[in-house]
């Protein structure tokens, strides 16, 4: 990704198919590297986060019960759940943002911004990592 920042308009019509397969690729693992760490999670922390994740999906049916174990998970945990889903999101928004950039690039055929997608898409990995970090030290929390 980095290499692809220096090519010109030929380069990167040759190369964007193998640009594109690592992205892929990376997502991929990060994905990957992200469950790993969750499926070590207390049964509080992944419920916390599952509530989160559940506000952004549309409202349920006012007949659907709630689970009346969710209300005993504890303030720090929910607190630090919203955390790691903050930076989790953040870093989505980045790779949708790198993504958006590409396409544009593509339609564009401008490789300057091409360029300034395989910024951001450098800069996604780096927020998604430090949200898989914070998953992981969340769950090293008592």
């Amino acid at each position: 990704m980095t290499e692809g920042m220096e090519w010109g308009l030929f380069r990167w019509l040759l190369e964007k198919g193998r640009v594109q397969e690592i992205a892929d690729r990376a997502t991929a693992s990060l994905a990957e590297a992200d469950d790993k760490v969750k499926a070590f999670w207390g049964d509080d922390l992944k419920r916390a986060y599952e509530e989160l994740a559940d506000q952004e999906k549309p409202k349920r049916s006012r007949h659907q019960e709630k689970d009346p174990e969710t209300h005993e998970i504890p303030p720090e945990v929910r607190l630090r759940a919203k955390k790691v889903k903050d930076a989790y999101d953040e870093g989505q928004r980045a790779r949708v943002d790198a993504e958006d950039t590409f396409d544009e690039a593509e339609r564009r055929m401008s490789t300057d911004l091409a360029r300034v997608g395989c910024r951001k898409a450098l800069d996604s990995y780096d927020l998604r990592e430090h949200a898989i970090r914070m998953a992981e030290a969340a769950s090293h929390r008592k």
